[in-house]
């Protein structure tokens, strides 16, 4: 997808920098969320193979657009708190760490590969977390 697709595309996350790209909640047991969610807003799973065990990507109930991701609070995503994390994409990632810790900022998690991107998890000066992602 190109970063200057619209965000109306109901089968592509939104990539354009800026604006919130995907979300995630990491969980000790991504199973239980994983039905809990398909159950209460109809969302269909599909199993994302993490080398051993499973994280589910979550699809619109008519599966056609990936919505989310449950994951599991282990491997890779064992610092990751639990809770929804939403990712906003960033032209340059290194360049938008060094301006959070600049600014007073930490960073929880990474940054790492992720796909075709990479991304880290931050935490602001007033406590809150979310995802900063380059694609």
């Amino acid at each position: 997808m190109s970063d200057d697709a619209p965000a109306d595309q109901p089968n592509q996350p939104d990539q354009r920098p800026g604006r919130i790209g995907w979300q995630d909640l990491t969980v000790d047991n991504a199973e239980v969320v994983r039905d809990f969610y398909s159950e209460v807003v109809g969302w269909q799973t599909m199993p994302l193979d993490m080398g051993g065990y499973d994280d589910y990507v979550m699809l619109s109930p008519d599966g056609q657009a990936g919505v989310a991701g449950v994951c599991h609070a282990r491997g890779v995503n064992a610092n990751i708190p639990p809770q929804w994390l939403v990712y906003i994409n960033v032209e340059d990632l290194d360049a938008s760490v060094k301006s959070v810790l600049a600014l007073g900022g930490e960073i929880v998690d990474g940054p790492r590969e992720m796909g075709e991107g990479r991304f880290a998890v931050i935490r602001d000066p007033a406590g809150a977390v979310c995802g900063l992602i380059e694609s």
